[in-house]
């Protein structure tokens, strides 16, 4: 009965703008607070991630054709405890943005993105013809996590990003991908700015500052809006009105680096 009503609210509910990562923990990371932001600027946002912790390309690939209900469904930054299949959600409403990703720990090798992420944008394309398709730059290890250095070989956290944004670039480019959101890219320069850390566990982002991050970094790139009067503040971890200042004027020197760059 719980299932079904929450199925009910969530294909009848309108909003203006709508949007779906086919991701993992990561995009679980970047959509943990977008709702929220985009409400404190009074901007109509639904958020929905397709959510397997560690999902790789090749996965989301499998469960398209399966179409087995492998998602647990996250709304708004919740977990919901709903499984959907991937056609299922794509067919669901009329999404304006959908995001593909690759798994971090196959991020940076290019090899392992094809033939994934052609098919999995083809069948997107099919079953969603107006959508836009973004591409979801995922980031390095931090610098003191054993699986940069012992699953992966790499001496610097710099050297793991330098090939997640070459893998990805190439990716955008062989799917036709509107744009990139540059996630790595952000928490590199906010690495640069002297924030201490950005990760909680070696990968994924801190449940304060590194997804707020990522939450004004997506707001910014979708709505194209400035960040820099946001009013959020309902952190899952504190952050110093310091840290809010700094993380605002990297976003913005992100993404305005972005624009100057497609201009």
């Amino acid at each position: 009965m719980v299932q079904y009503k929450m199925e009910f609210m969530w294909r009848n509910e309108a909003w203006c703008m709508n949007i779906l990562s086919i991701g993992n923990s990561f995009s679980q990371d970047a959509q943990r607070y977008l709702h929220q932001i985009a409400k404190s600027d009074g901007i109509s946002l639904t958020a929905v991630n397709l959510y397997i912790g560690g999902c790789p390309l090749s996965r989301h690939y499998r469960n398209m054709l399966s179409e087995e209900k492998a998602y647990e469904l996250e709304v708004n930054g919740q977990r919901t405890g709903f499984f959907v299949s991937l056609k299922e959600t794509l067919l669901n409403r009329n999404w304006d943005v959908i995001t593909l990703q690759q798994a971090s720990h196959e991020s940076i090798e290019y090899n392992n993105y094809q033939p994934y992420a052609k098919e999995l944008a083809a069948y997107v394309r099919r079953l969603c013809p107006k959508t836009k398709i973004v591409v979801h730059q995922t980031w390095a290890y931090d610098q003191n996590s054993p699986r940069l250095y012992d699953e992966l070989g790499y001496r610097h956290h710099t050297e793991m990003f330098a090939d997640v944004k070459n893998a990805y670039e190439h990716m955008a480019e062989d799917i036709q991908a509107q744009f990139i959101i540059p996630s790595g890219e952000l928490l590199q320069e906010l690495l640069a700015a002297g924030i201490e850390t950005v990760h909680r566990d070696g990968y994924h982002t801190s449940y304060g500052l590194g997804r707020y991050a990522l939450g004004l970094l997506w707001y910014a790139f979708l709505t194209g809006n400035s960040v820099a009067d946001n009013q959020f503040s309902d952190f899952d971890e504190p952050i110093s009105p310091v840290e809010i200042a700094c993380v605002k004027a990297c976003v913005e020197s992100v993404a305005g680096a972005y624009q100057k760059s497609n201009q």
